[in-house]
């Protein structure tokens, strides 16, 4: 079998996320934290790392500093040798045929020449949203047997839970024989996983026609894959590990809580196939005499003196005594003071919770009133640096935007389905 080093793989990482809300505000969905102390882009970082593939792009557009910062120059995940490198690649003006991307597959357009100028026989697209730990390895050998010119990742969902995603139906070959994109009425359980394993031609040509269609929204699961599966050999690879698309406040929160189960169905610790990340050393975590932790993950640099139950826990987060966190996400360097208690919601990074408030109380009918379509599930954000008063009471489904702080003062209380946003977003916010 030829080697790993005649593939080049393709992040791509520009998408705005706009239904993370709050947590993709000021970054891109790839660089929000999961897990305590990893960013969701690692995910693809360390599939890559541990698949052996050494020419790397990561295609950023959206926010990218916080992005950019945590990758760096790849040593985390081992792209910092001379014939193991990382290019970080960032949209530009300066050509008649350049601008903003447009769609996946214009991202990868306006990147072509990287394509031409490889050395490469397979080009590997990934999406840097989503969570799993898989071998390309295994779906490059299997592209390569089936004689495939492109070889889609695919999942098998419940048929109901289908309609959100592009569907696959396959032969019992595996070749691919139709496709929706979103159907009403799903007729396969296989979904798209977003990950694409083209033939270096066969991309280059589709990548062109596409870019010369007026009516093209040059997506590659809109556009690229209905329209040469008809004409070429297109075939589905069935993952049956792990994997969870994290681009819904719901999906993301559940991912998380996925951790925390006694035998958690995604083992960050494998040692054949580790998830890496770029941080600083961080001290080992704190637990006081009455700190309570059950059923939670707690990153090192933590200090716990109150009680964590069934809960994320980032580095440098502080729980103090008399508090509580349940069923909630917490961010590095958040703060939760005495006798405040956090239910059932999600704290970004450097947000401060005053005593004795609550953050997840009331009702979890009542949807956000800004935004119904993505903060519906009972679950509360609090955005960066934000700082809630002592005291304070927080519903659910409640948005609270990147340093709010004085747009709070003097209230006590906001109810469920509400939104507080900064009137004017603080410079420090953005980095």
């Amino acid at each position: 079998m030829r080697a790993m080093q005649d593939v080049l793989a393709l992040i791509l990482a520009g998408g705005q996320g706009d239904r993370l809300s709050v947590l993709s505000e000021q970054r891109a969905k790839p660089a929000v934290v999961f897990g305590g102390q990893y960013r969701i882009v690692d995910f693809a970082l360390s599939n890559c790392a541990a698949s052996d593939i050494d020419q790397l792009a990561v295609l950023t557009q959206y926010r990218p500093r916080s992005l950019v910062n945590h990758i760096g120059s790849g040593r985390a995940w081992g792209y910092d040798t001379p014939d193991r490198h990382i290019e970080i690649l960032q949209p530009y003006l300066g050509r008649a045929d350049m601008d903003w991307y447009q769609g996946t597959a214009d991202a990868v357009y306006q990147n072509l020449y990287l394509i031409a100028q490889s050395r490469a026989e397979e080009v590997l697209i990934l999406s840097a949203d989503h969570v799993y730990l898989m071998s390309y390895r295994n779906m490059v050998a299997y592209h390569r047997r089936q004689q495939a010119d492109v070889t889609i990742g695919v999942y098998s969902v419940p048929l109901e839970e289908a309609h959100r995603f592009g569907v696959l139906e396959l032969d019992a070959s595996g070749r691919m024989v139709d496709f929706q994109e979103k159907p009403p009425q799903p007729k396969s359980t296989w979904v798209s996983m977003g990950i694409y394993c083209f033939k270096r031609d066969v991309l280059i040509e589709a990548l062109q026609e596409d870019a010369n269609l007026a009516a093209s929204s040059h997506d590659f699961g809109r556009d690229i894959v209905p329209r040469i599966f008809g004409s070429k050999r297109v075939f589905g690879y069935q993952y049956l590990d792990y994997w969870r698309d994290v681009g819904t406040i719901e999906a993301y929160w559940q991912a998380n809580m996925d951790l925390i189960e006694r035998y958690p169905p995604l083992n960050l610790a494998n040692a054949d196939a580790p998830l890496r990340t770029s941080r600083v050393s961080q001290t080992p975590a704190r637990f006081g005499a009455k700190a309570a932790p059950s059923d939670a993950v707690i990153s090192p640099g933590a200090q716990i003196d109150g009680a964590v139950e069934r809960s994320v826990i980032s580095p440098g987060v502080v729980v103090e005594e008399g508090a509580l966190v349940r069923d909630s996400i917490v961010c590095h360097d958040a703060v939760v003071r005495s006798g405040a208690v956090v239910d059932r919601a999600i704290l970004d990074k450097d947000v401060e919770v005053g005593r004795g408030a609550t953050v997840g109380t009331g009702d979890e009918a009542v949807v956000n009133r800004e935004r119904p379509d993505i903060v519906n599930c009972g679950i509360s954000i609090v955005g960066k640096r934000a700082v809630v008063p002592e005291g304070m009471t927080i519903g659910r489904n409640v948005i609270i935007g990147p340093g709010v702080e004085e747009e709070l003062a003097g209230l006590d209380a906001v109810e469920s389905g509400e939104t507080v946003l900064p009137e004017q977003m603080p410079l420090h916010l953005f980095v």
